[in-house]
């Protein structure tokens, strides 16, 4: 099957819905009603220009710039000569008053028709009175399928402009969705809103729009994401439709790349695909790509799209070994295949509603997820939680489980795994107690992501594009529509994304500041140290704050370059003598203040004085030289402070001098 996923995004109660429209650009929707008084506008709305059919036999053209007056009316003779009319059973050549040919077929009359958009078909739908769907070849003029379900007069039939699906709605109240090649019946949604009368479907959109009895409703079908990959070394693969294409980020030779802008790579075309593409994904050397649809897998070589190996499957991941995958056939059976040869099946306990590669085989059943080894199958951890999304780094020391909600960092033990498999202590029925240790929960909704050492990347719901290191998050970039990651090139120092149209942009992301970071998650100092003369001044102070955070303050004040940041960096330390000469160059009376402060704390009073007296503090002083029982400090500071015309300080100091 498909797997088409179908979500509900609008739902607006009206009066009979009799045309729906989606605009191309915008996310709205138009519907015109039965009752012809008003029609329905969805959302906040810029329209310019509308054009209308009813029953008058007329067609009027509303002009938004003009306060919907009418500017146009069309007869229907004058349409006639504009358009291709398909009417029932016949077709109609461009100017000509009688038909080219009959289709027949049907055995009652035909409601609604639609051409076939692709070019590969010369395939027009129709839908009738008699219940029936026929698909026809309109140059052999031969009847091809008969799609038999509905349960009334079938109203609306439509070729989907992107997805191999057929969408039709009968007064039956349900719309069916039909797989365009095979013909089978991939699902049925009835959304109780009586009879159904239009749909509407867009090229470049996964929305489609549905005309009720009682109002319309938007629904989006497929996977957001674009079917994608980029290998790790700038060869990006995508499906275009059924046709796979190939670009190399190697060919644009040293051409300049600005952050956010669309790059402009020449594309090659690999070849068609024998199912249609709705995901694509490298293995982790490159080598090899698996591109997933119609309930199907096909593995091809990377380089020229060669016939590895295939097979069924509801679902595909690559292990961490590159030679290794496994498939979900059903939802109680995984199997393991090495060097495209099947090497294990098994049932997990609570059945399998979705697999996930990487370093551990994960498998999503309604109790939770759990984790498998690929060698033996042995279950490693069962954790309660619901993934949607799972991401291991490289090094198999970290994953990122990501949900509905949230996700979650965690760290995998192998030394204690393999100590438990081996003694069988501190192993249960979920598996091995301390598999993993969760080193943070984040509040945000992951899209996509990556791992780049110990820093996990990754574009969120409100497309922002992060990473998360050590409990921090640090944002990259805004994005200004939703764009999915597809990998990190060091050398280049920047991260790959792209969008549904196929853009590929870019962002720059030194790898020397993530080694750093990654170097100071490990406590590997050394290799820190080594690091840090590559990271440019500019970045100097991110990576310091980043030290702050994890509690390295000491070697955060060695890094900054941020006069501010160091000054309260060595307040913190105590280290009067870095403080003071920040204190020196800043001249500013609040850090002698908070100097002096400090000053006094570690009994340092010459230091407290100097720092109070260029910060112009008399009370300061005087509290200072009393608590001290230093007289001669006294006298000093009424004679500065009447000659400064502190005269309430001054009066203090001579009193208490008994002057």
């Amino acid at each position: 099957p498909l797997r088409l996923d179908i979500k509900r995004k609008l739902t607006a109660r009206s009066d009979r819905v009799k045309s729906v429209d989606l605009h191309p650009t915008e996310p709205w929707m138009l519907a015109s009603l039965y009752n012809g008084k008003y029609i329905k506008l969805t959302e906040a709305w810029f329209w310019y220009f509308l054009v209308f059919f009813s029953d008058d036999m007329l067609i009027k053209l509303w002009d938004w710039d003009k306060k919907w007056s009418c500017s146009q009316v069309l007869g229907v003779l004058l349409f006639c000569f504009v358009f291709v009319f398909v009417f029932p059973g016949k077709v109609w050549q461009l100017g000509s008053s009688s038909p080219n040919f009959t289709l027949e077929g049907h055995e009652k009359g035909v409601n609604c028709i639609d051409y076939y958009s692709g070019g590969d078909k010369p395939y027009l739908i129709s839908g009738a009175d008699d219940r029936l769907v026929k698909i026809w070849d309109y140059q052999n003029k031969t009847c091809v399928q008969t799609l038999e379900g509905h349960a009334q007069n079938v109203s609306c039939v439509s070729f989907h402009p992107e997805l191999p699906i057929i969408i039709t709605g009968s007064e039956d109240g349900t719309v069916r969705i039909w797989h365009s090649s095979t013909y089978r019946l991939e699902s049925t949604l009835n959304y109780g809103m009586e009879r159904v009368w239009c749909v509407a479907s867009l090229r470049g959109s996964n929305n489609v729009a549905l005309g009720y009895d009682e109002g319309s409703i938007i629904v989006k079908l497929g996977r957001e994401e674009p079917a994608m990959s980029m290998d790790a070394n700038g060869k990006i693969i995508w499906a275009k439709h059924s046709e796979v294409q190939q670009a190399n980020l190697k060919a644009m030779g040293d051409a300049e790349i600005k952050d956010g802008e669309r790059l402009p790579l020449a594309v090659k075309d690999m070849g068609s695909c024998e199912i249609y593409p709705q995901t694509i994904q490298h293995n982790p050397n490159g080598r090899f790509v698996v591109v997933c649809g119609d309930g199907e897998y096909i593995i091809y070589t990377a380089m020229a799209l060669r016939n590895k190996s295939f097979g069924s499957a509801q679902e595909f991941v690559w292990a961490h070994d590159s030679s290794e995958y496994a498939i979900r056939e059903s939802n109680s059976l995984v199997k393991i295949f090495k060097n495209f040869k099947e090497k294990k099946s098994f049932k997990p306990d609570f059945g399998a509603e979705g697999i996930y590669g990487g370093f551990l085989l994960g498998v999503r059943s309604v109790n939770g997820l759990a984790f498998y080894d690929w060698e033996n199958t042995e279950l490693i951890r069962r954790i309660e939680i619901q993934p949607k999304h799972i991401f291991w780094s490289d090094s198999g020391e970290l994953v990122c489980i990501a949900t509905e909600e949230s996700f979650f960092i965690l760290k995998y033990l192998s030394e204690k795994v393999a100590a438990a498999q081996e003694t069988h202590e501190g192993v249960t029925e979920d598996g091995i107690e301390d598999a993993f240790e969760v080193l943070g929960e984040i509040q945000e909704i992951v899209k996509t992501g990556l791992w780049v050492g110990d820093c996990f990347i990754y574009t969120s719901s409100v497309n922002r594009l992060n990473y998360y290191v050590g409990g921090e998050i640090v944002t990259i970039a805004h994005l200004d529509r939703t764009m999915y990651l597809l990998g990190y090139i060091p050398k280049d120092n920047r991260l790959y994304l792209g969008d549904k149209e196929l853009n590929i942009v870019s962002y720059s992301l030194l790898v020397s500041v993530l080694e750093y970071q990654t170097a100071v998650m490990r406590r590997d100092f050394s290799m820190a140290d080594k690091v840090l003369p590559t990271i440019p001044k500019e970045q100097r102070t991110r990576v310091a704050h980043f030290l702050e955070k994890q509690g390295f303050k000491q070697q955060a004040l060695a890094v900054s370059t941020d006069p501010e940041h160091r000054f309260e960096l060595a307040l913190q330390l105590g280290e009067l003598k870095i403080a003071y000469q920040l204190a020196v160059e800043a001249e500013s009376e609040q850090k002698w203040k908070q100097l002096a402060e400090l000053a006094i704390s570690k009994c340092q009073f010459g230091l407290a004085q100097e720092c109070l007296h260029h910060a112009q503090d008399y009370g300061g002083l005087l509290l200072l030289a009393t608590a001290s029982g230093n007289a001669n400090m006294v006298n000093k500071l009424a004679e500065g402070a009447e000659k400064d015309g502190k005269n309430n300080v001054a009066f203090m100091s001579y009193f208490l001098q008994g002057k």
